[in-house]
């Protein structure tokens, strides 16, 4: 297990146990690997990232938020923590958010004293609490006493969302629980390459997943004829408009802290038909844009391609310049994969073509 990065989890547990959990407010030893050159100066770094290596799925995410823990504890102060997972389906851990990574950030919370904690979702594919029991997230959150919430069951408000067929606003029922800017949110989200945006990271997951459902929507026995979901309104008929739309609710739907599990990341016909890939990796930051742009560097994937963030960071919500990031400690370079794309990548990459006039 590298123990380069914060303090792991079998250090916590131990000195909870015995009663000394104040000794983890020690300062850690880091190792700085940063996205350009060794030794960029420190006036031009503007986020920073940790990225942890290893074979604990959780202790993964452990150690990388421990990388940040007090200036996390401030930003979270008195406010309910919501931990959105990513589940756009119900039955499939590959696309899920493993139960093991919500795990290692509960962990973490605990050891910051964190009591208001909800693991909150809009399932894409059918009943939310019913892919949390699939997942295993009942018996984490009973653990750590973290209360489950389905967002469908929740209140919602009208947010607008453009639709390239018509260049008109259309209305789009959005999470009030995501909304709230009296909640801490963060995204528990995964590696995954995607089939509308090239790939799929923490903004991603935080947006979409604010689209709420009718009761008994999806398939199977218990789908209900006439239900609808909210989701597809912000991918906005093509390729042009779920990267507009992804870009404009990003003001109103980011993450407060993002932790990218790339532990098994998803390559090809993501974010569900895809193929697994074996990394072994946890990507945390404050800065949601600029851990999505080194998990954007971690697949491989040319950062131009991806327009809704290219649009995010030319508008300032982040850092998008490696040179600017300062990545703690596990090397980038040393855990780059290549991901395989959708296989409609051609068709996705329309968003960087001039509208012709007629």
């Amino acid at each position: 297990m590298n123990t380069h990065l914060g303090t792991s989890r079998r250090q916590f547990i131990r000195a909870s146990l015995l009663g000394g959990a104040a000794s983890l407010l020690a300062p850690w030893s880091l190792t700085k690997s940063y996205g350009s050159e060794p030794g960029t100066p420190q006036e031009q770094i503007q986020s920073r990232v940790a990225l942890t290596a290893g074979d604990d799925r959780a202790d993964l995410a452990y150690r990388g938020l421990k990388t940040f823990e007090k200036s996390i504890a401030r930003a979270i102060g008195s406010k309910r923590v919501i931990i959105k997972p990513n589940d756009v389906a119900t039955h499939h851990q590959l696309a899920a958010t493993h139960a093991a990574n919500i795990e290692g950030i509960l962990e973490f919370l605990a050891s910051i004293g964190c009591k208001d904690v909800v693991i909150a979702e809009s399932a894409g594919d059918g009943p939310t609490l019913e892919g949390f029991t699939n997942y295993g997230y009942d018996k984490v959150a009973a653990k750590y006493g973290a209360r489950l919430m389905d967002l469908d069951q929740e209140p919602s408000q009208i947010v607008y969302c453009f639709d390239e067929t018509d260049f008109r606003p259309h209305p789009c029922r959005m999470s009030k629980v995501l909304l709230d800017p009296n909640n801490f949110i963060i995204s528990a989200a995964k590696l995954k390459t995607h089939d509308r945006v090239v790939a799929t990271l923490s903004l991603k997951n935080i947006v979409v997943g604010a689209g709420i459902k009718d009761a008994g929507f999806g398939w199977g026995p218990g789908a209900r004829p006439g239900a609808r979901s909210d989701k597809p309104v912000i991918h906005g008929s093509g390729f042009r408009g779920i990267n507009y739309n992804l870009y404009t609710l990003a003001r109103r739907l980011h993450p407060e802290l993002a932790v990218i599990d790339g532990y098994r990341g998803m390559e090809g016909n993501g974010p569900v038909g895809g193929q697994p890939v074996e990394q072994r990796v946890c990507v945390v930051s404050q800065d949601w844009l600029a851990a999505d742009r080194v998990g954007i560097e971690l697949m491989g994937i040319d950062f131009a391609d991806v327009g809704y963030l290219n649009f995010c960071g030319q508008t300032g919500m982040g850092e998008t310049d490696l040179k600017r990031i300062e990545i703690l400690g596990a090397p980038l370079k040393d855990h780059i994969r290549h991901y395989k794309l959708a296989h409609n990548i051609n068709r996705q990459l329309i968003w960087k073509q001039r509208v012709r006039r007629a």
